[in-house]
């Protein structure tokens, strides 16, 4: 078989292991949002797909990266990170910013999203605060990641193709932006909501 189609039996396993992720995630937010409004729903389906990234494919990216380097590897989750490494060469070899960021990611941003399905599943006082930090680190964490490259010229992206630029570079990237983004506009109407209902609660009382 040609050097294509084994590009394309490549993209397809990667993007067929990330939408399997997607729909365990979703499945699994959904059911613990049950009874929930449809926003908080939808919060907890996004938070357990994010957890099922940090710790199912970024956790084993930052263990192989310490043992060796991606582009030596074997394996499902490898081959994956081999794909990806097609469009940003610094993840094939061990690069010390994308896996001081990946270490950041995994422990922190993976143990925010746990935390934080939590609070929204218990309705803890504490929710917005979690969301509020969980959102600043995927960001700071997406601009650490490219921004440096990005100054340099873009030396290790691939722009030339539409499946490495557009779809992985852009698209899987920006929904760390998009979303993240999304729930600290959430998070602000909810403060200013309780602040609001809290100064309205004090003045019944003066």
């Amino acid at each position: 078989m040609g050097a294509g189609w084994e590009l394309g039996a490549a993209a397809g396993r990667s993007l067929l292991l990330c939408a399997a992720l997607l729909v365990a995630g979703c499945a699994l937010g959904l059911r613990l949002g049950r009874g929930r409004a449809a926003a908080d729903r939808g919060v907890l389906a996004w938070l357990c797909y994010d957890a099922l990234v940090h710790f199912a494919l970024e956790g084993p990216f930052v263990y192989l990266s310490f043992v060796g380097n991606i582009a030596d590897s074997e394996g499902l989750i490898a081959s994956l990170w081999k794909e990806y490494g097609k469009a940003d060469a610094r993840w094939l070899y061990f690069d010390p910013t994308i896996v001081s960021l990946e270490i950041l990611t995994v422990v922190l941003d993976g143990s925010l999203a746990l935390v934080l399905i939590y609070a929204i599943v218990k309705e803890k006082y504490y929710r917005h605060f979690l969301q509020i930090t969980l959102c600043v680190c995927e960001l700071y964490g997406g601009w650490m990641t490219f921004f440096p490259d990005w100054l340099m010229g873009s030396p290790n992206l691939n722009t030339n193709s539409w499946l490495y630029f557009g779809v992985y570079l852009v698209f899987f990237n920006s929904v760390w932006v998009l979303i993240p983004g999304l729930l600290l506009c959430q998070s602000w109407v909810e403060l200013k909501k309780m602040y609001y209902k809290g100064t309205n609660s004090g003045k019944k009382f003066q």
